[in-house]
């Protein structure tokens, strides 16, 4: 499990006091008012930033960072991923996940087939979508058209039977249309 968790990325600057926009990559927005640093990736390592002050606009948080006090401070950053640590992280209530621990979980079947690995996660609003690479020697390789052989199964408790963070497993049930059928 990854020590650091994104929370947002730098999308642009804001003004010319070295305010920046951030697009959030967490539930709740709001979450920035209580955080007092985050670690901003710099490319070349991560670097501690203080949180000196934070506004809103539509769905962007505007943060203001310690010694940043111009354009020129902070441009170089746009793009930039920001993270917080474990510690720092909102708790997950029962049965939610952060992305990054769900990334490389094995994915079965509730029968026990190996389905393949977890390899990312769409958020399309509604509910989440894993994406799952499937195993060469998955029974259902055959059955997937996606040339890159990946199945898109939507995290929701019809599809997601149980997850086990210890053993790195989650299994699953192929409701009807996930998979070509047979002929």
């Amino acid at each position: 499990m990854e020590d650091l968790l994104q929370v947002g990325a730098i999308a642009t600057t804001h003004g010319v006091r070295g305010e920046v926009k951030v697009f959030p990559m967490t539930d709740d927005v709001k979450r920035f008012k209580k955080l007092k640093k985050v670690f901003l990736d710099t490319g070349k390592g991560y670097e501690e930033l203080e949180i000196v002050q934070v506004k809103f606009f539509k769905n962007m948080a505007i943060l203001k960072f310690k010694g940043m006090d111009n354009i020129n401070d902070i441009e170089k950053y746009k793009g930039k991923g920001l993270f917080v640590t474990r510690k720092d992280a909102v708790k997950c209530e029962k049965d939610e996940y952060f992305i990054a621990d769900l990334i490389g979980i094995e994915v079965t079947t509730e029968d026990g087939d190996l389905l393949g690995e977890l390899v990312d996660v769409l958020q399309t609003g509604a509910n989440d979508v894993y994406v799952v690479h499937l195993a060469q020697d998955s029974p259902y390789i055959e059955r997937v058209k996606d040339k890159k052989k990946e199945l898109l199964l939507p995290a929701i408790r019809d599809c997601v039977k149980s997850v086990d963070m210890q053993k790195r497993t989650m299994q699953v049930h192929l409701m009807p249309g996930l998979v070509e059928e047979l002929p």
